[in-house]
């Protein structure tokens, strides 16, 4: 890989507090794209012109995505002196439009949630940690890393709130309601006593992403429910939705959500409004008439 990438990255790294994700997602994009146009901080207009028969058989988003690495990056080099020019505005132009995140209605939230709470009856330690990550992903609207990576002193005591540490190293305030404050002490009690700083550990440090992934879906088939449509993440989605519906303010939802753009928060105000419309559709009086116009 060429000094400028790497000089790019370790900017991104200490100037923006780019998350090791977001640094090996533009490390992948802006390789594979080296591996056919060559040094890329030497490549001209023409040469990113290319691009767009190299990425025919691409989505959309994924040259968008692509896209954008390579704005952000050419514009690096035109601020650090490594070319004049910024060829940029040569690269294709994808239309591609933000897919609405996958949504949980509250009867499948119910079913996922009485399947938990059943099994953690038995107290048994497997069972009360599902239903503490459970309560923390929907409750609480945690991105998986921050979830995994939760250490013990994050645990409220006194009051209601997990001080999260998000992307970019930002830290935010996020409620905790008294069904997950239950939940996080009756895990805490079965809890292994391994000495480690994490709330939920494992034998090298904390559960992974991959991990908090499984057994969110093996959960979700034990409640016989479509594994598929179920993730971390989409929990997330369902904890922002649920709270719109309910009258939160898209302010405060960006904060607990910990989103840097109010423009992220703004998608759970189109899946509201896709709601409605089928709403309309489906339950309006003359929805029967005429095709359902």
């Amino acid at each position: 890989m060429s000094v400028a990438i790497e000089s790019f990255l370790a900017t991104l790294a200490a100037e923006r507090g780019a998350a090791p994700n977001t640094l090996a997602a533009y490390r992948r994009d802006l390789e594979g794209t080296e591996a056919i146009l060559g040094e890329l901080a030497m490549a001209s207009r023409a040469d990113l012109g290319k691009l767009s028969g190299a990425w025919f058989d691409l989505a959309p988003s994924t040259v968008a995505r692509k896209v954008s690495a390579l704005r952000q990056f050419y514009g690096f080099c035109v601020d650090d002196g490594l070319r004049e020019d910024d060829p940029s505005s040569a690269l294709p132009r994808p239309k591609a439009r933000r897919p609405l995140p996958k949504i949980l209605s509250h009867g499948e939230i119910e079913r996922l949630f009485a399947r938990a709470e059943d099994e953690a009856a038995s107290d048994r330690p497997d069972a009360l940690r599902m239903l503490a990550l459970l309560e923390l992903l929907y409750g609480s609207g945690l991105r998986a890393t921050e979830l995994v990576a939760l250490p013990v002193s994050a645990v409220p005591r006194d009051a209601p709130f997990l001080t999260i540490t998000g992307k970019g190293g930002q830290q935010r305030m996020v409620p905790v309601s008294r069904r997950a404050q239950a939940a996080i002490a009756r895990w805490m009690e079965a809890r292994p006593d391994s000495g480690s700083p994490f709330l939920f550990p494992s034998r090298k440090a904390h559960i992974g992403r991959v991990r908090l992934y499984q057994l969110v879906k093996a959960l979700a088939a034990r409640a016989d429910l479509d594994p598929a449509k179920i993730s971390p993440h989409v929990l997330r989605h369902a904890f922002a939705t649920h709270l719109l519906e309910g009258g939160a303010d898209l302010r405060v939802l960006q904060t607990l959500l910990g989103h840097a753009d109010i423009a992220t928060t703004q998608i759970y105000t189109h899946v509201d409004s896709a709601r409605l419309v089928a709403l309309v559709n489906e339950r309006h009086p003359l929805a029967g008439e005429r095709g359902g116009r």
